[in-house]
This record gives C-alpha cells, sequence and structure tokens, in this order.
C-alpha cells in the first residue's frame, strides 16, 4: 500500500522524497491503532484526532489521512467494529473540520457485507480524480438498522459503483472534495 501511493505520488509530480523530509507528508504502515492484532475504534479515534491538532499546531491547514479498509481492520478481518467506526469518523470530522481523507474499499478483497456497511455509512464518494459525489444509500447513525439496508439494492449499487472508468471505490470524509 505505501509503495503504491508512493509511486501514484511520484506519477502525478509530486517530490515525495522532499515532502518527506520535510515531515509534510508521512507514509506509513503502521499497526499502532490495533490492540493485539485486532482493531481498536477509540484508539483509531484519538490518533486521528491527535494527528490533525499536531497538524495545526505544526502550522498546516489541515490533515489528510487514508486507509485501506482491508488492511485497517488487522489481520483477522475482524470488521465487526466496522459500522460504530465509521459514524464515529463521520462525527469526528464534523468536530475537526481541518480533518479529511478516504477510506479505501476495494470490491475485490473485502466481503459484501464490508462493501455494504462502507457505502451506507459514508454520506459522499469519491470514485476517481475526476468524480465525486454525495452518496444516496448513506444512512444516519440513528436511522440505520438490518432492515434499513436491502442487499440487493447495495450490491447492485456497489457493482454500478465498480463498473465506472476507473472506479476507486473510496470514500471522501471531507465535504471540501465536493465543491
Amino acid at each position: 500500500m505505501v509503495a503504491d501511493m508512493h509511486s501514484l505520488l511520484l506519477a502525478g509530480g509530486t517530490d515525495v522524497a522532499q515532502l518527506v523530509r520535510q515531515g509534510q507528508l508521512v507514509l506509513s504502515s503502521s499497526t499502532d491503532h490495533l490492540v493485539n492484532g485486532r482493531f481498536h475504534v477509540d484508539r483509531m479515534m484519538t490518533m486521528l484526532n491527535n494527528g490533525v491538532e499536531e497538524a495545526l499546531t505544526d502550522g498546516y491547514r489541515g490533515l489528510f489521512a487514508t486507509g485501506d479498509m482491508s488492511w485497517e481492520f488487522g489481520p483477522d478481518y475482524d470488521f465487526c467494529k466496522l459500522v460504530e467506526y465509521e459514524w464515529q469518523l463521520e462525527e469526528l470530522f464534523q468536530r475537526q473540520p481541518a480533518l479529511s481523507g478516504i477510506c479505501q474499499y476495494h470490491a475485490n478483497t473485502l466481503p459484501a457485507e464490508v462493501l455494504r456497511q462502507g457505502l451506507v455509512t459514508h454520506s459522499s464518494l469519491y470514485l476517481n480524480e475526476t468524480l465525486s459525489r454525495l452518496n444516496p444509500y448513506y444512512l444516519k447513525r440513528d436511522s440505520f438498522t438490518t432492515q434499513t439496508c436491502n442487499p440487493a439494492a447495495l450490491d447492485a449499487a456497489i457493482r454500478d459503483l465498480c463498473q465506472m472508468p476507473d472506479a476507486l471505490m473510496l470514500r471522501v470524509l471531507s465535504p471540501d472534495y465536493l465543491r
């Protein structure tokens, strides 16, 4: 993941080495957010909140973070905390407007249920370099139940999204991307 991100940034004309030296870019595959190999929601929220606070203190306008959801949840792919994590993340982004980022949901590596949960817990979608949109399948925390989710409709929506040219099936966490 880190090597791929590094290569993509270089291909886009970014001087990765300089930004890393200056502390403006951190590419990491650290698993500090895991506790005994398991995803820990509160630890991740604390790390993100502290990260944006540190960026602001250091004089930056904000912090952009991204993570591959198949990696974020640890080697056991234990997604039982996914929905809670995503809603807490939405709340953090409301409290911390200087924080933005992308949760990467790769349809070829994640179970269908995880993709469905990712789709309903994100208010906006980043599909590729030129296409972002509000998510019509988004459900707020207080309206989410297993009965409010139609698996067949969500699976069809995910298939449609993945068939778009250069679709990445990513979620944008910052409303700034929709402007």
